[in-house]
């Protein structure tokens, strides 16, 4: 997937990518403290922002605002526990403040978990993933690259053949209902064609490779360097660190019957701490990965003036 920026990060080794996201969509699912979620949240959606750029600022407003404000609803009308009885609704059923609560809660943690898919989408490409589990789960890991490629690649051939039909005065937005019908099948037969094709095209490049084979050895670009053990040493301490906090009590919140969480104190502040420096890893690399690009563009354009005065002089 082509990135907008350049991501610093994408250029670690892919274990180092691949325990990050690890960590982060872990920790998004298990910490329902609200300052944990509202962390997660920021952090991917900028992060996301930094990735894919207005396409991220789109998504978030056309898609995620609006599942962000459906689950907010539905959560009070399906959910009645809680000790706050705020108001009863038509049907007989308290709402109660827990159950509202409670629906932002989920709604930020499933936006949050998206963005950070979409992240791990961008960053953890599929050679990345067959390097890390070929040897170990060879066929699930090829699988799982094939359809992860297969996605984007469909997405990609539907826009083509939908432009192509639409030159030819066959575009499924015009016209009565059969007829628009008759065009999206005609579509979609040639797209199930493609497909099926594309999977025999597949078949045979593999077995011309000696996909199988035994002793067939895989090249790869990736070697782990002093750059990647620093920053998987920081994944693990700040990881552990977490983990140990919230076995101890630093995290803990809880929202039925009602809502309680731990008392606020510096040894919950450097939980929140040490999970937004992990969260934000990605963006801080990425930021003085920016600054120091500029000021070696600065450099080079000010020792070429320099050099232009001298020449002139």
């Amino acid at each position: 997937m082509q990135m907008i920026n350049r991501d610093t990060f994408s250029s670690y080794h892919p274990l180092v990518n691949f325990v990050y996201f690890g960590l982060v969509l872990a920790f998004s699912m298990i910490f329902v403290h609200p300052v944990c979620l509202g962390i997660s949240l920021i952090c991917a959606l900028t992060y996301a922002i930094y990735l894919n750029g207005k396409k991220a600022v789109r998504f978030s407003l056309l898609f995620m605002l609006p599942v962000f404000v459906i689950t907010v609803l539905m959560n009070p009308a399906f959910n009645h526990e809680g000790g706050t009885i705020l108001t009863y609704l038509p049907s007989g059923n308290p709402l109660t403040l827990e159950s509202m609560v409670y629906g932002m809660v989920a709604a930020t943690m499933l936006i949050g978990v998206i963005s950070w898919f979409s992240c791990y989408n961008a960053v953890m490409t599929s050679d990345k993933f067959v390097y890390l589990f070929g040897r170990v789960i060879p066929a699930l890991s090829l699988i799982l690259s094939m359809v992860l490629r297969f996605v984007p690649r469909f997405k990609t051939q539907l826009q083509v053949v939908s432009n192509a039909q639409r030159c030819i005065g066959r575009d499924i937005s015009s016209g009565g209902v059969l007829q628009r019908a008759r065009k999206g099948l005609t579509i979609l037969s040639v797209m199930v064609t493609w497909s099926l094709e594309n999977a025999i095209e597949t078949a045979d490049s593999m077995k011309s490779r000696g996909y199988g084979l035994e002793g067939r050895t895989a090249f790869s670009i990736y070697s782990m360097d002093r750059r990647d053990g620093i920053a998987l040493l920081f994944l693990t301490v700040c990881g552990l660190y977490i983990i140990a906090g919230a076995f101890a009590g630093g995290l803990y919140f809880r929202y039925f019957p009602t809502i309680k969480g731990v008392s606020p104190g510096l040894y919950p502040f450097s939980l929140f701490i040490c999970y937004a420096a992990l969260c934000l890893m990605p963006v801080i690399l990425n930021v003085a990965a920016d600054a120091r690009w500029r000021a070696l563009e600065t450099g080079n354009s000010m020792r070429k003036e320099e050099s232009q005065i001298e020449s002139v002089l």
